[in-house]
């Protein structure tokens, strides 16, 4: 790949990611909505323990010891899939001043190799409705548009 590599996102890299999000806020801060602070830092470093995480996966795409890009996902365990052959893919971003330079393209790659591996053959996502999305997801390989997505507060 050259410019940025892409790994597993672990514990160990929670500092580079909290480092990520606050970049993304800079670039627009418009968009994101939590902030990266103390409380955050603590769900996501006890994620890594904590049991209900054991179908989540995610990478990160770091460039020079920095979080450029990341993308997250889980297993869909249902039993009306008995065999947990779908996934939801939940977030994937990039630094805007890092966009359009492929790297939302290799973790999408390095996910769907991942969930290969694992015996799934489904990736569902949500569009979001900026355009810059849109055109980011109608130009996936192998996707294809279906239904509208409907969050149920609970």
């Amino acid at each position: 790949m050259g410019e940025f590599e892409i790994v597993p996102f672990e514990e160990k890299h929670v500092g580079l990611v909290l480092d990520f999000e606050r970049e993304l806020r800079i670039e627009e801060p418009d968009t994101y909505f939590w902030e990266p602070n103390v409380d955050y830092e603590k769900a996501l470093r006890k994620s890594f323990s904590d049991l209900r995480f054991i179908n989540a996966m995610s990478f990160i795409a770091v460039k020079d010891m920095r979080v450029i890009g990341r993308i997250d996902a889980s297993l869909i365990a249902s039993r009306s899939d008995a065999v947990c052959a779908a996934a939801y893919l939940d977030w994937i971003c990039v630094l805007k001043s890092r966009r359009h330079k492929k790297v939302a393209q290799e973790l999408l790659k390095t996910l769907r190799a991942e969930l290969k591996k694992r015996g799934v053959t489904l990736l569902i996502a949500l569009m979001a409705q900026n355009k810059e999305a849109q055109d980011f997801y109608r130009s996936v390989e192998g996707a294809s548009i279906h239904d509208e997505g409907i969050w149920i507060e609970v």
